[in-house]
């Protein structure tokens, strides 16, 4: 394990993914969402492929004893990604990095819904705090909608950002049902990203425009940069535990307010900044209760192998 290499990889991805970020939404002003998807997941595969063969997992990363968990993760991952997308091209990029950390507050609550987690008062609090940073976030929005104001650019992009936030959070949950199979982590990673590349490929019989070399480079940059930014996930929990890692995955708004001013002249408005701030320590004291549960239950195992917790 080398704690220092896990969280500079985890830091990288962020970047990674702020930089792919904004090469969507600057894609989204001229091209449908459905092509940009394609984009994004096809072009990912490179890296993706390469770093499997490297690994000596491909092609057997294809096969899988679970398809119908796969395609469950696959169509809420890439209804996650359309969403997300679609309220890229509303939303200034730092605001929807934001009110993207709803997600993993929302995995805490389903969970427990869904595959039946104990989830006690201290997580819960957790969330309903976290809640409360989503709509100081969401003030303007709220204040629009009240008015009567539905046509609002913003609000539609919020609404948009949340959905895939939601999508995410069921993604997350079929995921840890896959981890708990034993499925491979390149398997899971490679079956989503064959469906969403099949399913924005069929987009486009709804009109696709075709590409200028400048924006063609783009579109193969923020495609690779996807999935180099998925590698480097997977990586960096290789070198340390995840409650060391997964904090810094909220690094990803600093990168977003710094490309966001530089290349579209955006700067986050105070609320989104202090309500980034309660949903972020929300989310890492939600993060910090898993470590401590996981360790609570590592003692007890040892302490009665026998007994299933």
């Amino acid at each position: 394990m080398n704690p220092l290499l896990g969280i500079s990889l985890k830091v990288v991805s962020t970047l990674v993914f702020a930089f792919m970020g904004a090469g969507v939404k600057y894609l989204s002003e001229r091209y449908p969402i459905g092509q940009i998807v394609f984009c994004r997941s096809f072009f990912a595969m490179i890296p993706l492929v390469i770093w499997l063969w490297w690994l000596g997992l491909w092609p057997s990363a294809i096969r899988t004893t679970r398809p119908f968990s796969h395609i469950r993760r696959g169509v809420t991952g890439s209804v996650g990604m359309f969403l997300g997308f679609a309220g890229l091209s509303y939303l200034p990029l730092p605001d929807q990095t934001a009110l993207g950390y709803t997600a993993p507050l929302l995995v805490v609550a389903l969970a427990a819904l869904i595959i039946g987690e104990t989830v006690r008062i201290y997580r819960w609090s957790a969330v309903a705090i976290g809640f409360v940073g989503v709509v100081v976030m969401l003030a303007p929005q709220l204040s629009a909608l009240s008015s009567g104001v539905l046509r609002d650019g913003a609000t539609i992009g919020a609404a948009l950002t949340l959905g895939s936030a939601l999508c995410n959070a069921f993604s997350t949950i079929e995921v840890r049902k896959l981890v708990q199979s034993e499925e491979k982590t390149g398997t899971i990673v490679f079956w989503v990203m064959s469906m969403t590349t099949v399913l924005g490929l069929c987009t486009i019989v709804l009109g696709w425009r075709a590409p200028g070399a400048a924006d063609l480079a783009i579109m193969v940059g923020m495609g690779v940069m996807g999935g180099m930014g998925q590698i480097l996930v997977t990586e960096s929990y290789q070198h340390a535990e995840t409650s060391l890692v997964a904090p810094f995955d909220y690094t990803s708004m600093i990168w977003a307010v710094i490309i966001g001013w530089f290349l579209f002249g955006d700067w986050p408005a105070t609320n989104i900044f202090i309500g980034a701030g309660i949903v972020i320590a929300a989310g890492i004291f939600v993060i910090w209760r898993e470590h401590r549960l996981g360790l609570e239950r590592k003692r007890a195992r040892q302490a009665s192998p026998s007994k299933i917790i």
